[in-house]
């Protein structure tokens, strides 16, 4: 029997998918990066089979028409491109993340996405705090990772290895003194916005009362935990943005009249212009309480390297590249920080001016632009299946905006969003709030 058929099937499929897009390195360090390969051409093989089961949901003319921009501009880049190799494994890696959008999007509705990355975010998070404890409490000194990236060599590394090469620095008990664990994500920031999808995911099942109270209330604890453990200043500022823009959208939804409705915007802007003045006058005290020095922790000095490559063709960039892949110059030798070489620039739109230029700044910002308009209506807006006759407000309408303000936030220090689950995500967040959210023919098993 077919998988579209299958709920159990689909339900695996769509927690291993989003496993696989929010832990990408978990993956990678215990099978390797050329197995990490097979299975994500695996993972795009049946989202494209689910695609062709699914041909009378979708056709390509209504696909959001940034997001064909995007894609057609990052294809023909290759032909300008500094560094064509890279550019052509990049642009597999880029339509593989697409693909697995767009057949998410097509073939689940967003209850089933948030019951899918539930799932997915208690496999992480609770293997995240069992692997830390097992370094603690049994290996009691820092791990590398099972497979070393291509590369690299431990064997051949100096007898002070760099500490961002280690899986996990054994840190857990130290978070009060500075120390800050990576889970089996291996990275701190990673496993950071890992842990503020949680509490985005757990707090609208809890809300929504679609799982028992009490297990959501302990995987929202654990999720704010994580936060707590990872202390990454970015992903605490994009928190309190999920949290206002969240506020913002229900106020919003209890506005009943057109009046109202235009008070409550009024109300909003100047808020945000608020916030934004003091946060800019304290920002020395701000960067201080979240234990971030004045460069960022050593991100401007990466932004002015990149962004002076990136002067060098300004208007069509460099080429694509997703990830920057060594071996290919510029990216060799662009930015090495504390002995380890940096595969991307920290700040996706920077990215994005290095290798697309000024022209793909504009069209990758009409893409996230026009994707976030269309998640706020989706949000605030009731819903309309029979037309003149609005339905009731769901929670998970809630997930694709909130997500994607966590993505903006977290676009500022790195860059995510054009990689792995943050591609995939707003590709998925582009088609689906385009398309109608038709029901899914089986549902999700809890």
């Amino acid at each position: 029997m077919a998988l579209t058929e299958r709920p159990r099937r689909r339900s695996a499929y769509l927690v291993l998918t989003l496993f696989v897009l929010l832990a990408g390195d978990a993956w990678r360090y215990t099978i390797g990066w050329y197995a990490y390969g097979v299975l994500a051409v695996a993972l795009a093989g049946v989202a494209v089979w689910m695609l062709v089961a699914y041909r009378d949901r979708w056709r390509c003319a209504a696909l959001p028409y940034p997001l064909i921009a995007f894609l057609g501009l990052a294809t023909i880049s290759i032909a300008w491109s500094f560094y064509p190799g890279a550019t052509a494994i990049g642009l597999t890696a880029t339509y593989l993340t697409a693909i697995v959008g767009l057949g998410l999007a097509v073939s689940y509705s967003w209850a089933e996405i948030l019951r899918g990355l539930a799932a997915a975010l208690r496999f992480i998070i609770g293997l995240s705090i069992l692997f830390e404890l097992f370094v603690s409490l049994v290996i009691r000194g820092p791990i590398l990772p099972l497979v070393p990236s291509p590369g690299i060599d431990y064997s051949a590394l100096p007898d002070t290895v760099p500490l961002m090469l280690f899986w996990s620095r054994n840190e857990l008990f130290q978070i009060f003194d500075g120390g800050k664990i990576q889970g089996v994500t291996g990275n701190s920031v990673l496993l950071s916005y890992v842990a503020l999808v949680g509490i985005i995911v757990f707090a609208l099942q809890l809300a929504g009362r679609t799982t028992k109270r009490r297990w959501s209330i302990l995987w929202l604890a654990l999720s704010v935990l994580t936060l707590g453990a990872t202390r990454s200043a970015t992903i605490i500022a994009a928190l309190a943005a999920v949290i206002i823009v969240a506020a913002a959208a229900l106020a919003v939804r209890r506005a009943h009249t057109p009046r109202a409705r235009t008070t409550a915007y009024l109300v909003i802007a100047g808020a945000v212009i608020a916030a934004a003045t003091l946060a800019m006058a304290l920002q020395r005290e701000l960067f201080a309480l979240l234990g971030k020095s004045e460069d960022l922790t050593g991100r401007l000095e990466i932004w002015d390297k990149v962004i002076g490559l990136a002067q060098q063709r300004p208007v069509f960039g460099w080429g694509w590249v997703s990830h920057w892949i060594p071996g290919f110059a510029p990216f060799d030798d662009l930015v090495i920080r504390n002995g380890v070489r940096q595969l991307h620039a920290h700040n996706a739109w920077i990215d994005m001016w290095l290798q697309l230029g000024i022209v793909g700044v504009i069209v990758f910002g009409a893409l996230v632009l026009t994707t976030y308009q269309r998640s706020w209506s989706f949000a605030v807006d009731r819903p309309q299946h029979i037309p003149g006759k609005p339905g009731l407000y769901e929670l998970p309408a809630l997930l694709p905006m909130l997500m994607l303000t966590g993505l903006l936030i977290q676009s500022i220090a790195e860059s995510r969003l054009l990689v792995e689950f943050g591609f995939a995500f707003l590709v998925l967040a582009a088609v689906k709030t385009k398309i109608p959210d038709a029901a899914a023919r089986a549902p999700l098993q809890r």
